[in-house]
């Protein structure tokens, strides 16, 4: 394979590597612009391919024809770069929505970054206002209210299975839930009530209105008074409102 070619290649993440006697050293004897990326520049050691780099990097590193570098050089280069790489990676993972730390350190991990790498590309967006657990948290549960509204529990269980901590999604849900659970039950059973205004009996009522609240994370004891009130204000008879409310097992059936 071409030099040239070689280069346009290189696409995959930087990975570390540790310093070694057969890094590349020598003059920098070209910074070529890439042909498919005007932000990143092609390294030429001796006339011979090392590795691309970003705009920023070369400005970072104060690189330039002529400059020697020696295997320290070169490894503090190389790091640097996979940082950005990562860094990168990230950004773009936060352009579609704003993400947890731990979103994102899976995400770099699946990309295959290096450990080391990726706790310095965190703690930069961390650093730069980007990644904050508790401003995605309040971000999550306004976005879930606002589009699909959620029990308390399911906001607490989605939260931390993104892995955001039990004290940040207390904290968050304290500041940002502006109404109570019944309320907001309540809302969203009404949104939908039509759908279900066709059962034969209360019973399937319930276990139809009920399941869909349940799976939205309602307790059973949030849900039953308002499923027999949407029972009566539909004329529903009222004596099987009386009766035993199915468990949430029947619900979802």
């Amino acid at each position: 394979m071409r030099q040239d070619d070689r280069a346009r290649s290189w696409t995959r993440p930087v990975q570390l590597r540790v310093c070694c006697p057969d890094m590349p050293t020598g003059t920098i004897t070209a910074l070529r612009v890439q042909e498919h990326d005007a932000q990143r520049v092609n390294l030429f050691i001796d006339h011979t391919f090392a590795l691309g780099v970003s705009l920023a990097t070369v400005a970072r590193e104060r690189l330039y024809v002529g400059l020697y570098l020696d295997a320290a050089a070169y490894a503090r280069i190389e790091a640097a770069e996979c940082t950005d790489q990562a860094l990168h990676t990230a950004l773009r993972a936060l352009e579609a929505r704003p993400r947890s730390n731990a979103e994102i350190r899976e995400r770099l991990r699946q990309k295959g970054f290096a450990p080391e790498t990726i706790d310095t590309a965190i703690a930069r967006l961390q650093d730069g206002g980007l990644l904050d657990d508790a401003a995605f948290a309040r971000f999550w549960i306004e976005n879930r209210q606002a589009c699909r509204p959620r029990g308390r529990g399911a906001l607490v269980a989605e939260l931390r299975r993104k892995g955001v901590a039990a004290d940040v999604v207390d904290a968050a849900l304290h500041t940002t839930l502006d109404d109570d659970e019944f309320a907001r039950a309540e809302r969203l059973a009404r949104a939908v009530v039509r759908r279900y205004a066709t059962a034969g009996d209360y019973h399937t009522f319930l276990r139809r209105l009920g399941g869909y609240l349940q799976r939205r994370g309602f307790g059973s004891a949030t849900i039953r008074p308002i499923v027999e009130r949407l029972w009566a204000e539909l004329g529903g008879a009222p004596d099987d409102a009386g009766d035993p409310a199915p468990s949430g097992e029947e619900m979802d059936r």
